[in-house]
């Protein structure tokens, strides 16, 4: 089963991630973790990826792409994977494609976990952090029993300052713009599969479940 997992910041990735990998028991490939195990593994690209990382530049294409031919080579992924972080681009998918085909393997589903950009807004801005022991609340979701006070240590809670709507703002739309020719060229192909993430999170992993049990040959 070959997965690739997509969704805007907040709709719940990691989650849902955690959960396909423990009932399937295939590897959940992220694009860091790639990267970590690479240079880890002292591997030609992972010491080019280095260099760019070093300097706070972007991997190129040539050496991301690399580095994920050699993860989805790997015993571990001879049944399935999931992918998480990549591809980022139609460039990238396309090339996606083309290291499956080598390997002959192929994409079951590109599962899309959708949520309104509202709903995410509030979940993305609504995160508290204590100033003093680093304990972590959600207005909504997980609010502390006195505002602004940390239940643990008492100490005041702040926001982070990328957690502010207007910074929130900027960085659904960059990844809307970013992930929609990604998502329409999945749509083409077929792989597409969106899941709505506005449910709780049990419904929302009986869903993909559902999808899951009858993968696509």
């Amino acid at each position: 089963m070959n997965l690739v997992l997509m969704g805007l910041p907040g709709a719940g990735k990691g989650t849902q991630a955690e959960r396909i990998v423990a009932k399937y028991s295939i590897p959940h490939i992220s694009t860091g973790d790639m990267f970590r195990a690479a240079i880890s593994e002292g591997t030609e690209l992972g010491m080019q990826a280095k260099s760019f990382m070093d300097k706070g530049e972007l991997v190129p294409d040539e050496v991301t792409i690399g580095i994920v031919r050699e993860r989805l080579s790997k015993p571990d992924c001879d049944k399935g994977f999931l992918l998480d972080g990549f591809p980022r681009t139609v460039p990238q998918a396309e090339a996606l494609e083309n290291i499956l085909s080598e390997l002959k393997k192929k994409i079951n589903y590109v599962i899309n976990i959708e949520v309104d950009q509202d709903i995410l807004m509030e979940r993305l801005t609504g995160r508290r952090i204590c100033k003093n022991c680093g304990a972590t609340y959600h207005l909504v979701f997980n609010p502390p029993a006195e505002a602004g006070t940390c239940d643990r240590c008492g100490g005041e809670l702040y926001q982070r300052a990328d957690d502010n709507e207007e910074t929130v703002q900027n960085r659904l739309e960059v990844n809307v713009k970013q992930t929609q020719p990604l998502l329409d060229f999945y749509q083409e192909k077929g792989y597409l599969k969106n899941i709505n993430g506005q449910q709780h999170i049990d419904e929302v992993f009986s869903d993909i479940d559902a999808l899951l049990r009858d993968p696509v040959k």
